[in-house]
């Protein structure tokens, strides 16, 4: 059986950031060789949007988090989910009742673990309040006085919510 441990990858008292994000899946990459890591896209700001695959079974799922900004702390919800299965997979342990290499076999998972990093790094202080990126996007919000700047932004670098588009990308995965 599964349980947690102490020399985790994915940071879980911190404000995660697209860098940290980054780093903890470089980490993956290297630990886990079974996890396939590619992009689906690219933000407003030129970062690549990773989404990271487990299995290679005929039953397909898909999760993203962090669509919206200021929910980051789902993209660390879902990192350590790939953390836990991932360890469960390598020490072929039973992971939430079942078998990792069963879930593994009849399963392939797609990740897309922050949909929204341009958006995550302004509420979490990844850019400076000094750039002129940072001044154009509270331009922005100062149409809107009742929400708190940038701790309740939740939309992209533009201004656009994410959530009123549909996946495009999913076309692109399965």
């Amino acid at each position: 059986m599964y349980f947690y441990r102490n020399n985790s990858i994915v940071p879980t008292n911190v404000k995660y950031t697209y860098s940290i994000m980054e780093k903890n899946i470089s980490s993956f990459k290297n630990l886990y060789p079974f996890l396939e890591v590619f992009n689906i896209g690219t933000s407003v700001l030129g970062k690549r949007i990773p989404c990271i695959k487990f299995g290679n079974g005929l039953n397909e799922v898909f999760y993203s988090a962090s669509i919206h900004a200021n929910e980051w702390i789902t993209s660390i919800v879902l990192m350590k989910f790939i953390e836990d299965i991932s360890i469960a997979y390598t020490n072929d342990d039973i992971i939430f009742g079942i078998p990792a290499r069963n879930i593994f076999s009849y399963t392939s998972i797609y990740i897309c673990p922050m949909v929204n990093p341009d958006g995550v790094d302004l509420v979490n202080g990844d850019i400076s309040s000094n750039s002129t990126i940072f001044n154009r996007v509270q331009n922005i919000a100062s149409s809107f006085p009742s929400i708190p700047f940038p701790s309740g932004w939740k939309a992209n670098i533009r201004g656009v919510d994410l959530k009123n588009y549909k996946p495009f990308f999913l076309l692109n995965i399965f």
